[in-house]
């Protein structure tokens, strides 16, 4: 059962659940946007815009600096806030249909 149509979720729907699996697949491993840009297929300016957006939802994202350059390093979820990071896991497919990504 798909909870979402897509003819009928908003822009704004779409960024709340853009946020969600951006939060799961950071929680799931060391990503950076390079990492992110390659298993989403986002552009990165939308990346870097949910990225930084997830704290309006209470997720907080931090980068982690892992080497000399300033781009080195990964995202790391500090705290998912209200949000319940077992139901993004349980509903990872209909979230990764509504954004249109292949499922890994």
């Amino acid at each position: 059962m798909n909870m979402w149509h897509p003819e009928q979720v908003s822009k704004q729907q779409i960024a709340f659940v853009r946020k969600l699996y951006l939060a799961h697949v950071i929680d799931d491993g060391k990503h950076n946007l390079l990492s992110l840009q390659k298993l989403t297929g986002m552009p990165r300016r939308t990346l870097q815009d949910a990225l930084a957006a997830c704290s309006d939802i209470g997720i907080e994202v931090a980068f982690i600096q892992d080497g000399a350059r300033n781009n080195s390093g990964y995202y790391h979820i500090q705290t998912w806030g209200p949000i319940n990071s077992a139901w993004v896991g349980t509903h990872l497919s209909q979230i990764q249909n509504l954004l249109n990504i292949p499922a890994a």
